[in-house]
């Protein structure tokens, strides 16, 4: 079994280090100051009051009810960026943390001949790191009054895929899983409009079109990133909920549920606006196949905390 795991992986390695002589060249740059910049959308944030915290203080001289606004709003979390060649990272101040090694030297895409040269399975490197316009994004939020605040690292990597080149180069152990080898389950898409199966998740996508397969590596990793205990290298952002202190965290991300996350894309188009994929990526795809970055953000809840303990809240 070691042996066919370890074949699998070398032949997978030489098919995309061939493949990466062939690629395009890579985008203009995309730069820390336009990813703070395009935080201050609040089409993204999308800042609500849902209802109400009511909590029990307690003094030596008795208790009271206090109660506080709940909201809920959006997030910026993580900037995922999905691209053709390893050390190629659009947001070129981070591209140094992920360079070609030796396990993850290569991408590119393989092609089939025939009546015309077309493209049938891509491979993309893909980078989840913290969002870094947390300082301008929480003065524009101060304005609204009450917010919420994640726990996410600016400029620290939570998923690096050369650092997950087992998985993500050889689609193992998740070629097996159910969710892999289930015609319609986890898929990415609508009937007539199916962009990519969600398992494996790894960087290899049969899909002709460049954006589509892009976007669907980002999606993969955007659904290891938030969760615990996948079969993956990474660091989670998965809180979990904190009523007593007045804290409700986003569930883990799920493909087309805008209740769980959203998608603002930064490269190579800069858009104030999110959406969840499918997106009508067709208007997106550049020239030649290249590189491409998200925003992603995600929904927290909170209230202030005005007790020692929540009696109960409202809202969604």
């Amino acid at each position: 079994m070691m042996r066919t795991f370890t074949s699998l992986s070398m032949a997978v390695a030489l098919t995309i280090g061939m493949a990466s002589t062939t690629t395009a060249p890579q985008a203009r740059a995309l730069t820390t100051p336009e990813i703070a910049e395009s935080s201050l959308s609040t089409s993204c944030l999308e800042y609500q009051v849902i209802g109400i915290c009511a909590w029990l203080y307690c003094t030596p001289y008795g208790c009271t009810v206090r109660t506080s606004t709940r909201v809920k709003h959006f997030i910026p979390e993580l900037v995922v960026s999905s691209y053709e060649n390893t050390g190629d990272n659009p947001w070129s101040e981070v591209a140094m943390l992920s360079p070609p090694t030796g396990d993850a030297t290569g991408g590119g895409r393989a092609t089939e001949e025939a009546d015309s040269r077309h493209s049938n399975t891509r491979f993309k490197n893909t980078d989840a790191i913290g969002h870094p316009g947390g300082a301008v994004f929480y003065r524009m939020l101060s304005s609204f009054g009450y917010s919420c605040e994640s726990d996410v690292l600016p400029y620290t990597p939570y998923f690096l895929s050369t650092l997950d080149a087992l998985a993500w180069r050889s689609s193992l152990p998740e070629m097996a899983y159910p969710e892999a080898l289930t015609p319609g389950m986890r898929e990415m898409g609508t009937v007539g409009d199916l962009w990519s199966p969600i398992y494996p998740r790894s960087g290899f996508v049969s899909q002709p079109h460049d954006y589509k397969a892009a976007a669907t590596t980002a999606q993969r990793a955007a659904d290891v990133v938030t969760r615990n205990g996948q079969p993956h290298v990474y660091m989670p952002l998965a809180p979990t909920d904190n009523p007593a202190a007045g804290k409700w965290a986003p569930d883990p991300v799920m493909e087309g549920d805008p209740d769980t996350h959203k998608w603002q894309q930064l490269e190579p188009n800069m858009s104030m606006s999110c959406s969840i994929f499918p997106d009508g990526g067709e208007s997106h795809q550049l020239q030649d196949p290249g590189n491409y970055a998200w925003a992603l953000w995600r929904p927290y809840r909170c209230c202030a905390v005005r007790g020692q303990e929540l009696l109960y809240f409202t809202g969604e």
